[in-house]
């Protein structure tokens, strides 16, 4: 008989490590997300007690899938009685012919869960906090804070979106070869948009939410891990390349250091290298897509010793392949302040006053904030006053405020 405080340890460090594979295959095998959520609980309650009196399984994650599984069809049994659930037993019963310790089974549940949690049929606003629930076991608290939502909110979009792939028969499964590239793309937004709010979040107190972030980098790794598509390296190289640098994006107090004012030794070596290598794995594949040459643009400031050394030629170039293939107004923005670097704040400013004279981008705070210190470089300080007092009144983000605030204040 084991000892009880060593099987605790043991369960607790099953569940951290295997926990969201076996809700997953659970999942798969029950066919309901609240039904596998309960029974993965469940047995993990019944592991302390048994495997305390029969030894730790030599599959651990085989044995509590397993008995997660029977504890459901036990509890549908019970159920039956009452609302005359058979068709659910009886699938259950049906699917138990299926090996739960196949492991190439196994590893595709958690590319499935995935993608159905990224199902084009599920809202967009709904995606991102599932798949933070289901994929990555952060709690719904944790998810409202990062977005900054009501529990409750957060709550009901989940509830919401599981309806929804149990009522509309959403597929638990990898796409089919020829819907792939669509069925990729949502799953690679996603991943980026959870990934984007921890690095840099859309509104509140902080800049930086590292928990966000590296579930992000987690998530894109299994992703490569299960399905090296050449677009998804590329979006993990991106995320590592613009991680490397969050040490160094803000200082002691909270507020934000811009790119060419980091310390640069702060930047994640490591990090930097293993992205380095990805763009040119993902490059070489020739079949790369708009991650893909955002890394390698990434790439180029990373390995620039000094914000001076930046090669501002190849950014530009690099610009013109993402403008020509994959336009729009922010990639425009973005190669008009590269445009700047390389040629002149004028040649800059002439590109960024022709979007906003599109129509384009005129809510958005960055825009404004470039042409503002482009028209403070160039000596026009009334214009720089101006368009930083809009950019401003749209930033919804507190450090980004105070940086802005700071330009204004140096006008004075």
């Amino acid at each position: 008989m084991a000892a009880l405080a060593q099987v605790r340890t043991e369960v607790e460090a099953v569940y951290r490590r295997e926990s969201r594979r076996i809700l997953a295959t659970l999942i798969r095998l029950l066919g309901d997300f609240d039904l596998a959520e309960e029974a993965m609980h469940d047995a993990f309650f019944i592991a302390v007690e048994r495997w305390q009196r029969d030894g730790i399984p030599d599959n651990p994650r085989a044995w509590l899938v397993s008995t997660g599984r029977f504890k459901a069809i036990d509890a549908l049994r019970r159920r039956a009685r009452f609302d005359r659930s058979q068709a659910d037993l009886s699938m259950l019963l049906e699917g138990q012919a299926q090996d739960p310790s196949d492991e190439e089974l196994l590893a595709d549940d958690r590319l499935r869960l995935i993608f159905t949690c990224c199902h084009p049929a599920l809202s967009a606003d709904a995606q991102v906090p599932l798949t933070l629930r289901e994929v990555c076991d952060l709690t719904t608290e944790q998810i409202a804070r990062a977005f900054l939502q009501s529990p409750a909110t957060i709550a009901q979009r989940i509830v919401r979106a599981k309806a929804k792939i149990r009522d509309a028969g959403i597929p638990y499964q990898v796409p089919e070869l020829n819907e792939l590239p669509e069925r990729l793309e949502s799953v690679l937004r996603v991943i980026y948009l959870v990934f984007n709010e921890g690095y840099s979040a859309s509104s509140g107190e902080v800049l930086l939410q590292q928990e966000l972030s590296d579930e992000a980098i987690r998530l894109a790794r299994l992703l490569v891990q299960l399905l090296p598509d050449p677009e998804a390296v590329g979006l993990l190289a991106l995320m590592l390349l613009q991680a490397s640098r969050q040490r160094a994006r803000t200082d002691a107090q909270g507020n934000l250091v811009v790119l060419e004012q980091q310390d640069r030794r702060l930047w994640d070596r490591q990090r930097i290298a293993e992205g380095c290598e990805l763009v040119r794995q993902a490059l070489q594949s020739r079949a790369f897509g708009a991650y893909t040459v955002q890394a390698a643009i990434a790439a180029v400031h990373a390995e620039a010793a000094t914000a001076e050394a930046t090669d501002w030629a190849e950014i530009v170039g690099l610009y013109d392949v993402l403008q020509r293939h994959w336009p729009s107004a922010v990639v425009a923005l973005n190669r008009a302040v590269a445009l700047a670097k390389r040629d002149g704040p004028e040649v800059g400013l002439r590109e960024i006053e022709g979007i906003l004279q599109r129509g384009e981008l005129l809510d958005y705070h960055l825009a404004h904030a470039a042409r503002g210190e482009l028209h403070y470089q160039l000596g026009q300080l009334e214009q720089a006053r101006a368009a930083w007092r809009q950019a401003l009144a749209l930033t919804r983000q507190a450090p980004e405020r105070r940086h802005i605030e700071r330009r204004l204040q140096a006008l004075e």
